[in-house]
């Protein structure tokens, strides 16, 4: 594999740690769309969730430009969104994975988060039935510099949460760490609540591809990997999945 440096289990998780983020989106989206490819010789619609972040990027490009892949199989929902931000706006994660991918593929059905509903619980229902319907097959997602785990905080992250989708109010790392992304200018500009998959919905997922690039992501990476299994790093949980794959940089493995 192209630019691979290291690899290595712990626990049930799989970690590989490529030279620069650039490869490591490579290597990512090469394997998801391998996976892909395999699931939809046995099944139609492919079920799979995204999430929404600049680290998401290189694999996303890669992603996006595997030869073979018949997308319109393909049912696409997304982690997380935030609470009072439309879908219109370039900070909401709707718009993020509309210009990165949804809208350059020919998906076969996508399924948007709504933040802007008055009815929020309602908006959680419908998502969590719409999860029940299409079953996870693939679950594409990143690690957050509190570790967490979509909108999942180390807070208010629950391991044996009844739910599928909820309500949460997001912690001040999570929160800064939006500003640091470039995706708000201050921290004020930040929404404090978001909807999100819980940790149940996102390990449900058959296959789980996990793109962690980046020196800020290096702590998070390193209690993921070397600390207890504990809702403290949410992220951790990672390594109890079957067939769960952590992609590394040099730089956030560089405390591993």
């Amino acid at each position: 594999m192209k630019g691979i440096l290291r690899e290595f289990v712990v626990d049930q998780l799989k970690v590989k740690i490529f030279r620069n983020r650039k490869e490591m989106g490579e290597a990512a989206g090469w394997a998801v769309a391998e996976k892909m490819g395999e699931i939809l010789k046995t099944k139609r619609n492919l079920s799979m969730v995204f999430a929404s972040a600049p680290s998401q990027n290189e694999f996303l490009d890669a992603l996006r430009q595997s030869p073979g892949i018949d997308w319109s199989e393909v049912v696409a929902l997304h982690l997380d969104e935030y609470v009072g931000i439309s879908s219109e706006t370039p900070q909401s994660f709707a718009h993020f994975l509309r210009e990165t991918l949804f809208e350059r593929v020919h998906l076969g059905k996508v399924f948007y988060l709504n933040g802007m509903t008055e009815e929020l619980e309602v908006e959680c229902r419908r998502y969590t039935t719409l999860l029940r319907k299409h079953p996870l097959d693939i679950a594409c997602i990143g690690i957050g510099e509190n570790g967490h785990l979509a909108f999942n905080d180390p807070p208010f992250a629950d391991f044996n949460d009844p739910l599928l989708v909820k309500v949460v109010e997001l912690d001040a790392t999570s929160r800064k760490q939006q500003v640091h992304d470039g995706c708000f200018q201050t921290l004020k500009d930040v929404p404090e609540k978001a909807i999100t998959l819980t940790i149940p919905a996102i390990l449900s997922a058959v296959f789980i591809y996990c793109m962690v690039p980046g020196p800020t992501k290096a702590e998070a990476v390193r209690r993921a990997i070397r600390g207890r299994i504990s809702t403290s790093c949410p992220a951790s949980i990672l390594r109890t999945h079957s067939n769960a794959i952590l992609f590394l940089d040099e730089d956030s493995a560089k405390c591993i």
